[in-house]
């Protein structure tokens, strides 16, 4: 019998799904989002800003399916790139002292407290 997902899965791999349409729909709005780019807050600025847009909508694509699937991949998928963002915000955080990162910071805990607190749902398959 497979899991049931709880709702804060549900909720965090489709808000993850959701950011990932808005970053292909920027793309053909070639619309900038906020005052920093997605490859800056990203942590690379040197990449060109479409295609961090694309990789970056791709990975949260395959990062929430496995999420929402419950796999175990899906699972370390999101620690790892929860750290990684967490990392960077808060770097970028000090670099430019903009609020904007710090909510990127908390959302990136706030993932990583509920998705370890929810493991035993991702071991179980």
């Amino acid at each position: 019998m497979e899991p049931k997902s709880p709702f804060g899965i549900t909720f965090i791999g489709y808000f993850y799904i959701l950011g990932a349409i808005v970053l292909l729909l920027t793309l053909l709005t070639n619309s900038r989002i906020g005052e920093f780019g997605i490859a800056e807050r990203f942590g690379v600025p040197g990449v060109p800003e479409s295609l961090a847009k694309m990789l970056i909508a791709a990975l949260a694509f395959i990062l929430a399916y496995g999420y929402l699937r419950l796999e175990k991949w899906g699972y370390w998928l999101m620690i790892i790139y929860s750290i990684f963002f967490l990392v960077i915000s808060l770097y970028l955080s000090t670099k430019f002292n903009a609020q904007l990162f710090y909510g990127n910071a908390l959302w990136s805990v706030i993932v990583l407290a509920y998705t370890y607190r929810k493991r035993r749902y991702f071991l179980l398959k």
